[in-house]
């Protein structure tokens, strides 16, 4: 077994962690202040860690072992083998780790996934941008959502959050999941920082880094109906006043923040 290890931890390399996934990696782990990434043999990695050979051992088992559910508001984040552990009144969201990352552990996600759960969904058409794993699209149908569109440019993503949705009891029939109270697709594709399409959409939940933020916010202005909510996370703190920035300079009104350690999630409303 060959481990490529780097100094630092899932949430202060989250930037690279697609390029180890990219590179072959079969796994992430966490000890003793480093980053390890588990791969059948060296491969090419534009980064700053060093191949070290390592006897075989099941660390899936082990990383499998540690994991534990996530409560985030009314929903509980949890692997499907610990459905079982989902306690009674929770919504559980269930997400298996894999290429797609986003299984509720990282701050971001959980910080969104607390503020869909803040808001009656019944009923809405609701866009998650960068949908990856698919749990933000998923904690919008779940919770109510009538119509949920996950895009992500990355087409390694679909796969991915169509297993989650399958672990959700989701059916996919004519190219769509139904939901006990509408549908939910995933795509690939983004918005387009150019676009005027027509506003069609009720809400938007974005988790991008807030230079993409910045870039989409006149896209995300287009494509919500006046008056709807947007909820904005990936954003470090140090950020947070360039995501400000572009949501003043298109007229998105109740600007509001929360903070979990070095990550922030910004809320508005479009006018």
């Amino acid at each position: 077994m060959w481990v490529y290890v780097l100094s630092g931890t899932l949430e202060s390399r989250e930037a690279e962690l697609d390029m180890l996934w990219e590179a072959g990696a079969s796994g992430l782990e966490e000890r003793a202040g480093t980053l390890r990434a588990y791969f059948e043999a060296p491969s090419e990695v534009a980064l700053d860690g060093e191949w070290v050979e390592e006897p075989e051992r099941d660390w899936q088992a082990d990383w499998k072992k540690d994991l534990r559910p996530v409560t985030a508001g009314r929903f509980t984040i949890a692997p499907s083998w610990l459905r079982g552990e989902v306690p009674a009144g929770q919504l559980p969201l269930l997400i298996d780790p894999g290429m797609a990352f986003g299984t509720g552990h990282h701050a971001t996600t959980r910080l969104a996934v607390e503020a869909l759960g803040e808001l009656d969904l019944t009923g809405l058409k609701v866009l998650d941008v960068g949908s990856g794993s698919g749990v933000l699209a998923l904690a919008a149908a779940l919770g109510g959502a009538a119509e949920v569109l996950g895009v992500d440019i990355d087409p390694l993503t679909l796969p991915a959050a169509h297993e989650n949705a399958e672990l959700n009891g989701l059916t996919f029939e004519q190219g769509r999941f139904t939901t006990s109270g509408g549908t939910l697709r995933f795509e690939e594709g983004s918005l387009d920082p150019d676009a005027d399409d027509a506003a069609e959409y009720d809400l938007l939940v974005a988790n991008l880094y807030a230079e993409l933020h910045d870039l989409l916010a006149g896209a995300y202005r287009a494509v919500l109906r006046p008056g709807s909510p947007l909820i904005l996370t990936g954003i470090l703190q140090e950020k947070v006043e360039l995501v400000r920035g572009a949501l003043a300079r298109e007229a998105f009104t109740d600007v509001t923040e929360r903070l979990d350690g070095e990550w922030a999630l910004i809320t508005a409303r479009s006018s």
